[in-house]
């Protein structure tokens, strides 16, 4: 059926099974039978967004112990909560001639917004120090993600970089590990 208004045809469905989840930086879940038939499309109400007949709403992060384990190797960040992997992000650590720290640490603080002092007042959104200088952050250069590119920060998609932020946000310093091994 088309709406003689819009000139948008209408989709008339409803989601069966369990609830799922997309991943865009903040998760998105539809809620099972929470569609309705003949939505006239986009709209949100409620902080809950609907399309086409879904409705979708922000998911919490989950609670409990965070490791981010960033791979030197396959250039990769898993985050694991409570010992299950939630999230696999392509990540930029150094490049010739610069290092990315091994080890294990807590992060020691959290930047909405920073600027890099050292290299050009670079934005650095979305970040998560834990040795010095060092973080993991959102980074401009996406096309680089996957190969070694940076000072030897751990530099993510923008949409990654907050989803992770926000997870050590919800959790906390103290429940959050940055694990990097070769």
């Amino acid at each position: 059926m088309t709406s003689r208004a819009t000139g948008i045809t209408r989709i008339s469905t409803m989601l069966a099974g369990g609830a799922f989840a997309l991943t865009m930086g903040a998760a998105l879940v539809a809620a099972p039978g929470a569609a309705q038939a003949e939505n006239d499309g986009f709209f949100s109400s409620g902080g809950n967004k609907k399309v086409f007949g879904f409705s979708f709403f922000r998911a919490a992060a989950p609670k409990g112990k965070v490791v981010a384990k960033i791979d030197l190797s396959d250039q990769r960040m898993n985050i694991y909560v409570n010992g299950r992997r939630y999230h696999s992000f392509k990540v930029s650590t150094a490049r010739r001639g610069y290092v990315t720290p091994t080890g294990s640490w807590r992060p020691t603080r959290l930047h909405e917004m920073w600027h890099s002092r050292k290299y050009n007042n670079s934005p650095m959104p979305h970040s998560v120090f834990f040795k010095g200088g060092y973080a993991v952050h959102g980074t401009n250069s996406i096309s680089r993600l996957g190969t070694p590119a940076s000072h030897g920060c751990i530099r993510l998609h923008p949409n990654d970089a907050r989803t992770f932020y926000n997870m050590v946000k919800a959790n906390g310093r103290r429940n959050t590990t940055v694990k990097i091994v070769h």
